[in-house]
């Protein structure tokens, strides 16, 4: 049984940082890219960023780019998002997602197999 699992999120201050954590079982983790998405309140989930089954290969939202860093431990079948200078529109669930797909990191959410119950991120002004 496949299982991805966040933590790290919080409430937080403007400014501020955090890191989340999306921890995977079940599954050969190093053939998978993994995307984190959010979803804010009365919104549609959205891309947030991605990195590849290539470490190095990684994809930002125009949002976050900059701000916002994936990476990924494979030996731990584990990926972060370390979430820094952080604003109030940042607030929202955040949800890791897990892909088979080789090539360009998917941004939309049909792409991705399996999905986390989600991590809630709020940043207060």
């Amino acid at each position: 049984q496949v299982q991805l699992v966040e933590s790290g999120g919080g409430l937080v201050q403007a400014g501020d940082s955090l890191r989340l954590s999306c921890a995977a079982s079940g599954l050969t983790f190093s053939n998978y890219h993994i995307a984190w998405f959010r979803q804010a309140p009365g919104k549609e989930r959205d891309f947030v960023g991605g990195i590849s089954q290539n470490p190095s290969i990684s994809r930002y939202a125009d949002s976050v780019s900059g701000r916002f860093f994936i990476s990924r431990d494979d030996a731990k079948n584990t990926v972060y998002l370390q979430m820094n200078s952080l604003k109030p529109e940042d607030t929202g669930v955040y949800y890791c997602a897990a892909s088979r797909a080789w090539g360009a990191i998917r941004s939309e959410g049909p792409w991705y197999d399996y999905w986390g119950q989600g991590t809630q991120a709020t940043v207060s002004s």
